[in-house]
């Protein structure tokens, strides 16, 4: 692997224009249906609408508006968790436990994501979520129930642009690689080592292709994150090169390369947070980073995870 600067700093990013999905979705809503796009690459808020009374056209109108902005922010929705597990519920089977998050007390289909004086929040690096999972989720329905009242924005990353603003080099080396996913990384800091050969017992590494294709949508999607994927699995093979004194180098700035463009401003979306606002994204397409710029502020959010397939690379 090998790339001069300027190659690289020429293919950081594609110019981004409104797709053909995104126009098709808007123009097929009904004239009720008050809409904003939030940025070019993907993001758009949903404005005097309450999920709960959404019917069955109503559901499947989100889900169409889901694929093509990959990002929907619905403000004003004081739901309770009876109401956010029945929305969700419209989209799929959902996740019951999860080894990083503690679950609501009377609902366990919803986590809970807290940070406070005593504990900061810790999701602020790019990921998608259960990417350590054989079935990743297909997508997440997060609640803000308090926030401060700056900070503590989530930015989101359209992963389809990533993909496609790499050079044609590297998409050629990367066609056929597979990425380990780890959740114990995450874990093991948190951890006696006495806890951890347990741990890794019931929570083993799983290998899911580098880049994807969207089981709904066809695109192609970049598909590892700087938090639970660790290394690439099967560099060697895909290349058919022999190791040498550089390979590991060449590995590793192959991997930096590729986590980065989660970081590119013009493939992402920042949303601000209010009390009731609901963020439904596509956890196929986009890795997501909570800013946590607001300690000792309280920011207490819901989520529910919608289970997905097993990401594949279809040809």
């Amino acid at each position: 692997m090998s790339l001069n600067i300027a190659d690289e700093m020429a293919s950081r990013w594609t110019p981004v224009e409104s797709s053909p999905a995104m126009k098709q979705a808007l123009e097929r809503l009904p004239s009720g249906w008050k809409t904003r796009r939030l940025a070019p690459s993907l993001g758009l808020e949903l404005q005097d609408l309450f999920l709960p009374d959404l019917d069955d056209d109503g559901i499947a109108r989100i889900r169409a508006l889901l694929l093509a902005f990959r990002v929907l922010v619905i403000r004003r929705q004081p739901v309770s968790p009876a109401q956010h597990v029945a929305f969700a519920r419209k989209f799929g089977d959902l996740e019951t436990q999860n080894p990083l998050l503690a679950a609501n007390a009377d609902f366990p289909e919803l986590v809970q994501l807290k940070a406070s004086r005593e504990k900061k929040g810790a999701e602020n690096l790019f990921h998608s979520d259960t990417a350590f999972y054989e079935k990743p989720s297909m997508g997440s329905i997060l609640r803000c129930i308090k926030c401060p009242e700056v900070g503590g924005d989530t930015i989101f990353c359209n992963m389809v642009q990533a993909y496609a603003g790499l050079p044609e080099e590297v998409k050629r080396k990367i066609d056929g690689m597979v990425a380990v996913n780890d959740v114990n990384v995450a874990l093991f800091k948190k951890m006696d080592p006495n806890e951890r050969a347990a741990h890794r017992d019931r929570h083993r590494a799983v290998e899911h292709p580098v880049v994807i294709t969207h089981p709904e949508t066809g695109e192609l999607i970049l598909y590892v994150n700087e938090i639970h994927t660790t290394h690439i699995a099967n560099y060697r093979e895909v290349l058919g090169s022999d190791w040498g004194m550089d390979t590991p180098t060449q590995i590793r700035e192959l991997f930096d390369l590729l986590v980065r463009q989660a970081k590119i401003p013009e493939y992402q979306v920042r949303v601000h947070w209010e009390p009731d606002t609901i963020v439904f994204w596509d956890n196929r397409a986009v890795q997501h980073y909570a800013v946590s710029d607001y300690y000792p502020s309280e920011r207490h959010m819901m989520r529910a995870t919608i289970i997905g397939d097993v990401p594949r690379r279809v040809r």
